[in-house]
């Protein structure tokens, strides 16, 4: 197998790592076209010394040495970095960038794209509502009591739950009605936690409902269309008007099962699946 090519060295400096030489090669391959890039050796052996002089940075965000040299081939094809006074100091920059987003991007669920922006990149990493230290019952009211304040009808809707395995099974119970009545699994599967996660944080289900609803980010990152991420939360949650307080409708899917219906009885409400389908991505997607 033929070895790639090295450079030329002179009194001017060796290798690629002479700033003059990488701008002269940069500055060939981009005359002579992409085909240049995919054929010439040089061009190989720029890629490899690339791929070794980031392998760390790469590493230290999680990811492989030749995602960062493509991060750097993307930058070497720049006309900034051809005109800059050190080339490689604007490609190592553009490198760390890169690896930065890609590895928020990891961690946030979302596009490098969408990681890129302030806007999105400020949120926390995704995590699961399982993997949380402390189940959601030490702390949060909404699954021990009716959050509504002006729901006076105690039909029930009233109930304490111990530990945390009531709690994740409502949840798995949770996605996987939603997986029944025809929602794609990752998709179900991270807008419930979502849900979770943000109810955890607020003091009662109405509240999760509002903070939730006017939320743009967070239904941007799980790319569900509004109307269906809107009538998602009032099958979750429960819809907060107040003539349907203390109904299933209010109370919600997570209450219902906390409260003692079964999965199996969920299923059999033809109201319920029917609200569901309706709310599915695609089948919103396909009304707009």
């Amino acid at each position: 197998m033929p070895q790639p090519h090295t450079p030329r060295r002179d009194a001017r400096g060796s290798g690629f790592e002479n700033s003059e030489r990488l701008r002269e090669l940069l500055t060939r391959l981009n005359t002579e076209g992409p085909d240049a890039w995919r054929n010439d050796p040089e061009a190989a052996a720029l890629m490899h010394h690339a791929a070794q002089k980031y392998a760390a940075l790469a590493r230290k965000h999680g990811l492989d040495p030749w995602e960062a040299a493509t991060a750097a081939f993307e930058a070497m094809r720049t006309p900034s970095v051809r005109r800059a006074d050190d080339p490689w100091a604007v490609i190592t920059r553009a490198v760390q960038i890169t690896c930065i987003a890609e590895n928020r991007a990891n961690g946030l669920l979302c596009s490098v794209h969408q990681a890129r922006r302030p806007r999105y990149s400020s949120f926390h990493d995704a995590e699961r509502f399982s993997d949380r230290e402390n189940p959601l019952t030490d702390y949060h009211p909404a699954f021990r009591a009716d959050p509504f304040a002006n729901d006076d009808d105690d039909d029930g809707d009233r109930v304490e739950v111990s530990g945390s395995t009531g709690v994740e099974s409502a949840v798995e119970d949770t996605i996987a009605l939603l997986c029944w009545c025809g929602w794609e699994p990752e998709v179900a599967r991270a807008a419930v936690e979502c849900i979770c996660a943000r109810l955890a944080e607020s003091v009662s289900r109405a509240g999760a409902y509002e903070s939730l609803r006017r939320d743009r980010h967070a239904r941007a990152l799980l790319d569900i269309p509004a109307p269906s991420w809107y009538r998602l939360l009032r099958i979750i949650l429960g819809a907060p008007d107040l003539h349907l307080a203390g109904t299933n409708a209010g109370r919600g899917v997570l209450l219902r099962l906390l409260i003692g219906e079964s999965l199996a009885y969920l299923m059999d409400d033809t109201d319920l699946g029917a609200a569901i389908r309706v709310a599915a991505p695609g089948v919103m997607r396909g009304r707009s």
